[in-house]
C-alpha cells in the first residue's frame, strides 16, 4: 500500500512538472515562432494557469510541489522526509526534461526552447529570482497553513506565479524553479547562466521557510 501511494506521489510530481514546462516554456516558444502573439502577459498567464491547474489536480496527492526549490525548503523545514524529497526532485527534473525533449522535437529550429536567460546584469537576475521565490514560497506556506484551507488555494498561488513572472520576465526570464530552467538549458545548450536559476530560487525558498518558522513560533 505504502509503495503504491509513494509511486502515485512521484508520478504526480513528474506529470505536474512536465505540464508546467511543456505549457509554460511551450508558450515562450510559440510566442517566438508567431512573432510575439502572446507577449509577456500571455506567457505569464500560461505559467500561472498551468500551475493552478496542477495544484487542483495533484495537490491532494503529492502537495503539487512541481519545483525542486519548494521541495528542498520543505525538507529543511522538516515538512517532508528525505526519501520523498529525493524522489520528488528526480521526478520533477525528469518531467521537465521529457517536456523539453518533446518541445525540441516539435520545434527543432528553436534555439533556446524557452530557457531562462538574463537580459540585464547577472546580479539583477540573481536577486530577482531569489527575492521573488522568497515571496512565492511565503505565499505557499501562508495559504496552505490556513485552517480554513479553501478551494481557492490553486487560484491564489497561480496568480502569484503570474504576477512575479510579469515583474521578472523582462530581466531574468522569470523562472523561480530550477527544474523549469534546467531542462530547456540542457537541451538547447544554454548552460552558462543556469546557476542563477538553481541557486537563487533555492536560497529564496529556504529563507522563506525559516522566516515562516519564526512567525509560526512567535504566535
Amino acid at each position: 500500500m505504502g509503495n503504491n501511494h509513494d509511486l502515485k506521489k512521484y508520478t504526480a510530481e513528474f506529470i505536474g512538472t512536465f505540464a508546467l514546462v511543456f505549457c509554460g516554456t511551450g508558450a515562450i516558444i510559440v510566442n517566438q515562432e508567431s512573432g510575439g502573439s502572446l507577449g509577456l502577459v500571455g506567457i505569464s498567464f500560461a505559467f500561472g494557469i498551468i500551475v493552478s491547474a496542477m495544484i487542483y489536480i495533484f495537490g491532494s496527492i503529492s502537495g503539487s510541489h512541481i519545483n525542486p526549490s519548494v521541495t528542498i525548503a520543505l525538507l529543511l523545514g522538516k515538512v517532508i522526509k528525505i526519501k520523498d524529497a529525493s524522489f520528488y526532485i528526480i521526478a520533477q527534473v525528469l518531467g521537465a526534461i521529457v517536456a523539453s525533449a518533446l518541445l525540441k522535437f516539435m520545434f527543432p529550429e528553436n534555439l533556446t526552447l524557452g530557457a531562462t536567460l538574463p537580459s540585464g546584469g547577472v546580479m539583477q537576475s540573481f536577486i530577482l529570482e531569489t527575492i521573488l521565490t522568497f515571496f512565492l514560497m511565503l505565499t505557499i506556506l501562508g495559504i496552505t497553513s490556513q485552517k480554513d484551507f479553501s478551494s481557492m488555494v490553486g487560484l491564489k498561488i497561480g496568480l502569484v506565479v503570474t504576477g512575479i513572472i510579469l515583474v521578472a520576465g523582462p530581466i531574468s526570464g522569470g523562472s523561480f524553479n530550477p527544474a523549469r530552467s534546467f531542462a530547456p538549458a540542457l537541451l538547447s545548450g544554454n548552460l552558462t547562466s543556469l546557476w542563477i536559476y538553481i541557486v537563487g530560487p533555492t536560497l529564496g525558498a529556504i529563507f522563506a521557510i525559516f522566516i515562516w518558522k519564526f512567525f509560526d513560533k512567535a504566535e
